[in-house]
């Protein structure tokens, strides 16, 4: 991988941002490490994905590398990265070397990694503020920990370890929570590449095919157009199968009669896409399957209808969940009424996960569900986070009926879920996953070819 031709501004305003947030406190050292390399066995090893904090800060691709940013009588940005290695570079491809990554990713210095032991005790000494990713990695820890003893010894001359911490972490995660215009352009063309996928899995699904038959026709999608990675593993679950949550796309055959559950999103640039369809088999729902995947799009469009700035977090979940259980009690899964149903939870036993989760770098996103920092008692939770524009989130109730003495049999392993991803705007939310069909009607003529 060479050095990627983008505008890196962005991540030096975010720089800037966790520097204003340290100057706020009195200024400080953040540090922060991208993900190891990780052996899958023998000389094997999984393909390589960065830390999503490392990367929305620098736009740096390579493993073994830190960055340390410094807020005090001068700002500084520094990396510390491989150094340039033409031998190894032979075997495992370039690197950016710290010189480059100076001048092109607009650090104020870059240093090579194996630097960082001896940098990292004179960079910490006398700062009043630490902040780091608290208690989330121990290899992590075990390293601050012998530069901080380094400073330690520096005692008697007078130099000081830091009094006072921060968790870097929950930082970032406020800070990602709300996309900028850059990151909301990239997440809409995962988006339309994953719909894409979809759309082609769709048309090319037929009767005796395996599940995983389906996954390859997603992933060559992904990958056709530039996508990375998936950004989860893709679900693709046929029959019962599809009442099992996270199932994985395995060697189940499709019959005549079934639907086709997939959940499957790529990873462009770093950010997710997530969606879900369910659709028949052979292309014509039956008549029970299209009573409960009219009752789960409903739950989606009244979910949606509350996606909206001022909204709180679990209002569309709750809109869904009184769609949901009063269509339950309509086909006979329930019995009782709407209130009770609510009340009682009953409605779980078909429907068990929430509506929704923050969507970004990551498929479950960071970011507080609750209000940060508002007061709370063991007995009284914080209250839900307001939606505001910027936010990215999903909406995806579904219903999975496996079977019992007192469930029509008519309903029996069907498993449906309905999944797009939403854009809070000023006034609503945009789904920018609709480039797949969600409507019974239209998803059977896109079948019929």
């Amino acid at each position: 991988m060479s050095i990627p031709a983008q505008d890196f501004s962005p991540f030096a305003a975010r720089r800037a941002r966790v520097l204003d947030t340290l100057r706020s406190q009195g200024g400080g050292i953040a540090i922060l490490a991208t993900s190891p390399e990780v052996v899958r066995n023998r000389d094997a090893e999984y393909d390589y994905r960065h830390d999503s904090d490392f990367y929305y800060l620098t736009g740096f691709h390579e493993p073994q590398a830190w960055l340390v940013l410094i807020a005090g009588d001068t700002d500084r940005s520094i990396l510390f990265c491989r150094s340039k290695n033409l031998e190894r570079e032979i075997w495992d491809g370039y690197r950016v070397g710290p010189d480059a990554a100076k001048e092109v990713y607009g650090f104020d210095a870059a240093y090579p990694v194996d630097q960082l032991d001896a940098e990292l005790p004179k960079l910490i000494a006398n700062q009043p503020l630490l902040c780091t990713p608290l208690a989330s990695d121990a290899a992590f820890d075990r390293r601050l920990r012998t530069w901080l003893d380094a400073v330690r010894g520096l005692g008697r001359s007078g130099t000081l370890i830091p009094l006072r911490t921060l968790d870097l972490r929950s930082l970032l995660a406020e800070m990602r929570l709300f996309k900028d215009a850059s990151e909301i352009a990239i997440m809409k063309r995962a988006a339309q590449i994953s719909a894409g996928a979809h759309v082609r899995a769709m048309q090319r699904t037929r009767v005796g095919m395996h599940e995983y038959e389906v996954e390859a026709e997603l992933l060559h999608e992904f990958r056709r157009h530039g996508a990375q990675a998936v950004a989860y593993n893709s679900i693709v679950a046929t029959g019962a199968n599809a009442c099992v949550l996270h199932y994985r796309a395995g060697d189940a055959v499709l019959q005549d009669g079934d639907l086709l559950l997939i959940d499957a999103g790529c990873e462009l640039d770093s950010y997710a896409s997530d969606i879900t369809r369910t659709y028949p088999v052979n292309g014509r729902f039956t008549g029970p399957q299209r009573a409960l995947y009219d009752l789960t799009v409903a739950a989606q469009e009244a979910a949606a209808a509350l996606t909206r700035p001022g909204a709180h977090w679990n209002e569309g979940h709750e809109a869904a969940v009184r769609v949901l259980a009063q269509g339950m009690i309509d086909e006979g899964l329930l019995t009782g009424t709407l209130d009770g149903v609510i009340e009682s939870q009953q409605y779980t036993r078909f429907y068990m996960h929430r509506t929704g989760h923050w969507l970004g770098m990551d498929v479950h996103d960071v970011g507080d569900y609750r209000e940060p920092g508002a007061p709370h008692s063991a007995e009284t939770p914080r209250p839900w986070r307001k939606l505001e524009a910027g936010m990215v989130l999903t909406i995806e109730p579904g219903i999975y009926v496996r079977p019992g003495d007192d469930v029509p049999e008519a309903f029996w392993n069907i498993g449906i879920r309905t999944e797009d991803d939403a854009v809070v705007t000023k006034d609503g939310c945009e789904l920018i996953t609709r480039g797949v069909p969600v409507d019974a009607g239209e998803i059977e003529a896109l079948m019929r070819g």
